[in-house]
Order: structure tokens, then sequence, then C-alpha cells
């Protein structure tokens, strides 16, 4: 008879099997790559697949999100999104400009990366957003509970 912990680490081996599957069944279907070269000052669109959401996203809610809302200085502001974004777990900045930040997450499982960007909108005193998948067709909701889970940090620092 198998203990709680075991049965625990099968159905855990069981879920990753079961969502490596899936990821392997979707990954050739909406592939993301990251542009160095590219004008830093917008954030890309989501495209049609449903791993990605964005702030700049209008027409499509099930890629919509709402954007941070400045609070107080932009610079504070900034400071504050920044020091939310590295509490993330496997979250690393890759690159940063004075009002954009570029940031890798890495599932824990197996190690995917998503990109998390921001861009300062100071005429509208808001922070644009965008968080989307590099490989794959689906994100069983990650990208979107990154940003909402973001929100609620800031929100807990007196933030957005």
């Amino acid at each position: 008879m198998l203990t709680k912990q075991q049965k625990r680490k099968q159905q855990t081996l069981a879920a990753g099997l079961l969502m490596a599957a899936s990821v392997h069944l979707f990954a050739e279907s909406g592939s993301l790559e990251f542009d160095e070269n590219r004008n830093s000052s917008r954030l890309l669109p989501c495209p049609a697949s449903p791993n990605c959401v964005s702030s700049l996203v209008v027409e499509d809610s099930s890629h919509t999100v709402e954007p941070f809302v400045l609070s107080g200085s932009s610079e504070n502001a900034w400071g504050l999104l920044r020091a939310a974004v590295l509490s993330l777990p496997r979250t690393k900045i890759v690159a940063e400009e004075p009002g954009y930040l570029h940031a890798e997450t890495r599932s824990a499982l197996f190690g995917f990366v998503d990109h998390l960007e921001f861009e300062v909108d100071t005429t509208k005193g808001i922070i644009n957003v965008r968080s989307a998948s590099v490989t794959g067709y689906g994100d069983f909701g990650v990208n979107r509970r990154r940003v909402e889970k973001l929100r609620q940090i800031l929100a807990e620092k007196g933030g957005d």
C-alpha cells in the first residue's frame, strides 16, 4: 500500500506528464520570438493563440488585461513594479530602459520561457503590460494569473 506522500508524488508525476503531452501537442501552433532589435517603445501585439495577455488589446477580451495605474510619481511606481517583478519565482529582468522593462519567467516543471514586458505611458498615467508564452499554443491561464498576481503585490505595497 502506498503512503500519502507516495500517492502525491505519483499524482504530481502524472499531472506533469499530462502537461508535457499537452504542451507537445500544441507546441507547433503559436511560437513567439522576442526580437532584441525591435523598437522597445511599443509592446508587441498578442497572437491569435490563447497564450498571451496585454493591456493594449481592445478587440479581444480573451487577451485583454487592465494596465497598471500610476499612483504617485512614475519613478516610485516603476520602482515598486520592478521589485514586484523580481519577487516572482524564476523571474529575471533581461532588458531595462527608461520607461520599459522586459523580464523572463521560467515554468517550474519544464523551464518554458514567458516574456513579461512593461511600458510607461505618462500621458495616460498608466503602465502597459504584456505577458506571453514563447512556445506552445495555450498557457492554461498562466500569463493572466501572473499579471493579476503583480497587480495584487502592487496593491499591497501601495501601488496600482
